[in-house]
């Protein structure tokens, strides 16, 4: 079954890793629900926030793809509500 998920994603000091970070969302982009994205200049960080809704080894996968990359850190919660 599915669940709902939100996916926190902190892009630190280097801004061209965000062309990688958008090259797996949108291959996951059949799976997000909805997306925000925070630049914050002042401290070099960019944060994005991604509400999906997927069965509980997509979602894995996918963070567990980001987490990898370099300067990347991820965090995901996972709702135990099941959806279709």
């Amino acid at each position: 079954m599915k669940r709902i998920a939100v996916i926190g994603i902190i892009i630190e000091q280097n801004r061209k890793m965000a062309e990688e970070v958008q090259k797996l969302l949108s291959e996951n982009a059949d799976i997000i629900q909805g997306r925000m994205g925070i630049p914050n200049m002042q401290d070099d960080i960019f944060i994005i926030s991604v509400v999906i809704k997927a069965e509980n080894e997509r979602i894995s996968a996918l963070t567990g793809k980001l987490g990898r990359l370099k300067n990347i850190s991820v965090k995901a919660a996972i709702t135990s509500v099941e959806v279709e």
